[in-house]
């Protein structure tokens, strides 16, 4: 059922944040109806459907035509939320921006999920993730010194910066309308997301604690203790031992404990101590320093790949990979104590029907046969 059981969301098919957003909330028990074209509609019922997509009925229309806005404007007379990932402007010429929406149902929050925003120089512009990070400081601190940049695949500006933030939004909107009795707008962009997370970094260099050379500060592999190294068989470990007491655990478990080092945070001595790390940590296997890590404190763990995550001890147990039916996918996330929520993309969902949705919500339309 999930703690968000009851509430009903109209969601606006899109790519990237948009869809991992509607999933977050399906996940957490919302009833969730996906408006996508009739050809992707077909498509969903013929079971082709991507994992972000999944466990949520789709309804085909076809927006710009004033049957399909009529059966959008019905769907969000009956909802709670209204998701949408268009550029600014397009919903207003679909006949389905916030005045509009708002004027059929007050209490509807309306999320809006784009990279840039809904206002600024850039606010019509195309982009993609690495694009919105590259603006706010976000993408520059990431990589080894004296190289480029490395995109951190889409983590940083689709998912964390753009889908958390406006989940973040959508609940609290929610949260608020049980005082106000109104929903609101949502603006979300991921330019301004990813930027939030980085808030520890803009205080550390701030204060003189990071440097704007990536591959020289604490976290982004300039510190020996924090990076990942190369083991005997090609495969890899991380290293994140940034306390005393973790960094002392670690020159145990490597042999290092009575060598004479230099001390960890001599930054003139980081070179001479990644040599040695890495000249030992390549004399074994991935697993053979997982073993010798393992029940320590000593902040190293081996790095597994896709297929290898399901099989680890704590991974399993936590089902936060699953492998079933020949598929992986992620596990729901977070946990709760009474309401617990569902992987909504688990090949073993049952596939919520159309019709049972709209019957739910009171909305009654031809289509829906």
């Amino acid at each position: 059922m999930g703690p968000l059981n009851g509430i009903r969301i109209v969601e606006f098919a899109g790519i990237g944040p948009g869809p991992m957003a509607a999933m977050l909330l399906a996940d957490l028990g919302a009833d969730v109806i996906r408006l996508d074209r009739p050809q992707a509609a077909e498509a969903a019922r013929a079971g082709h459907r991507p994992h972000m997509s999944a466990g949520r009925p789709v309804l085909g229309v076809d927006l710009k035509s004033e049957d399909g806005a009529a059966t959008a404007r019905e769907l969000i007379t009956a909802a709670d939320v209204l998701l949408e990932g268009f550029r600014p402007g397009v919903m207003e010429r679909l006949g389905l921006g916030p005045d509009i929406c708002s004027g059929l149902n007050p209490r509807l929050v309306y999320a809006r999920m784009t990279g840039w925003g809904q206002d600024g120089p850039l606010a019509h512009a195309a982009g993609h993730d690495m694009n919105y990070i590259s603006l706010n400081g976000s993408l520059h601190g990431i990589g080894r010194r004296g190289q480029a940049p490395i995109p951190p695949v889409n983590l940083l500006g689709d998912f964390g910066g753009g889908a958390m933030f406006v989940v973040t939004g959508i609940l609290s909107a929610l949260v608020e309308r049980q005082s106000s009795g109104v929903g609101q707008v949502v603006d979300a962009a991921m330019v301004d997301g990813s930027a939030f997370l980085a808030s520890m970094i803009f205080e550390d260099r701030e204060r003189g604690a990071w440097s704007d050379e990536r591959g020289t500060n604490y976290l982004d592999t300039g510190a020996p203790f924090y990076d990942v190294y190369e083991c005997a068989d090609g495969r890899h470990v991380s290293v994140g031992c940034l306390e005393p007491q973790f960094y002392a655990a670690f020159l145990d478990g490597i042999g290092l404990a009575d060598a004479d080092l230099p001390d960890q945070w001599d930054r003139g001595a980081w070179p001479l101590l990644r040599e040695r790390f890495a000249e030992v940590l390549a004399t074994r296997t991935r697993d053979e320093w997982a073993a010798v890590f393992d029940g320590t404190d000593a902040c190293v763990q081996p790095i597994l790949s896709m297929p290898e995550a399901p099989e680890h001890p704590h991974v399993k147990a936590r089902g936060s990979v699953v492998r079933k039916g020949g598929r992986l996918y992620p596990g729901p996330a977070p946990r709760f104590s009474r309401t617990p929520g569902a992987a909504t993309r688990a090949p073993d969902f049952p596939e919520p029907a159309l019709g049972d949705a709209l019957k739910r919500w009171g909305v009654d339309l031809p289509q829906s046969g």
